[in-house]
């Protein structure tokens, strides 16, 4: 049985977050497949396969990273504890509600430390998508390059041609959803201090770029959210847990 969810407003710089009301349904309809036909896979240290997909000139991830190591082998720290996760300075990842179920369709969630480590959270011959990768993507979706660089909600339809259609796994109705360019975007939910939020409703993403802004400690994210069509550019506490999407280098 699905509970009544409420999301809390963070004090974060940044972090746009949005009440919801009841969850989805008991029965939910099965997402659609993208018909796109330029497709792949790539396979990340620890063997997780994930599907990719060329949208323009880019080949992204259509799945959310689920590794546990970096790169050269060493492991990336899981961290359980609320109160130990809240004051890391260091890479990290959990699964949203420590439970494993969530893992494939949602990934994990990392803090932005794990993002930008030197030993990589990225499969070989990709990299954590970039603000910039992000920006490209977005031009060739729809968003007009004037709003690109705004801050916050932009575009018009663009979140929706990202977000994976039916309500499978996003809140209902889900109407607007096409995943028209197979970027199969779910909402994964997101981890702060106080714990879990946001499954079903809301969908984050980390950028490897640094916000600047006279602090260090904010990075730059994308969210979507179950009722807009548009997509955020938003900068978030390094201690932030969400998802990561890759992009193969060039």
């Amino acid at each position: 049985m699905f509970k009544r969810l409420f999301l809390v407003l963070a004090v974060i710089p940044g972090l746009h977050i949005i009440s919801c009301g009841d969850g989805p349904p008991t029965s939910p309809t099965p997402a659609k497949d993208t018909d796109t036909t330029t497709v792949g896979t790539v396979t990340d240290i620890d063997g997780n396969e994930y599907k990719t997909v060329k949208i323009g000139n880019q080949w992204w991830m259509a799945e959310n990273l689920r590794v546990t190591r970096y790169r050269n082998g060493d492991s990336i720290r899981h961290v359980a504890d609320d109160n130990l996760w809240k004051d890391l300075t260091e890479g990290a990842y959990a699964e949203y509600d420590h439970a494993g179920l969530n893992i494939i369709p949602y990934g994990r969630l990392y803090n932005w430390y794990a993002v930008n480590d030197s030993r990589g959270v990225a499969p070989e011959g990709w990299r954590v998508a970039t603000d910039e990768d992000w920006k490209e993507l977005e031009a060739y979706i729809g968003i007009p390059q004037n709003q690109l660089n705004v801050y916050q909600w932009r575009g018009t339809d663009e979140g929706d041609k990202l977000k994976e259609a039916g309500t499978l796994h996003w809140v209902a109705p889900n109407a607007g959803a096409t995943n028209e360019f197979g970027f199969s975007a779910r909402p994964n939910g997101y981890r702060d201090y106080g714990g879990f939020r946001g499954l079903a409703y809301q969908a984050y993403f980390w950028t490897s770029t640094e916000y600047v802004g006279g602090t260090s400690t904010y990075g730059w994210a994308r969210s979507l959210f179950y009722s807009y069509a548009t997509i955020s550019r938003v900068y978030y506490q390094k201690t932030l847990g969400i998802g990561i999407r890759c992009v193969k280098d060039e």
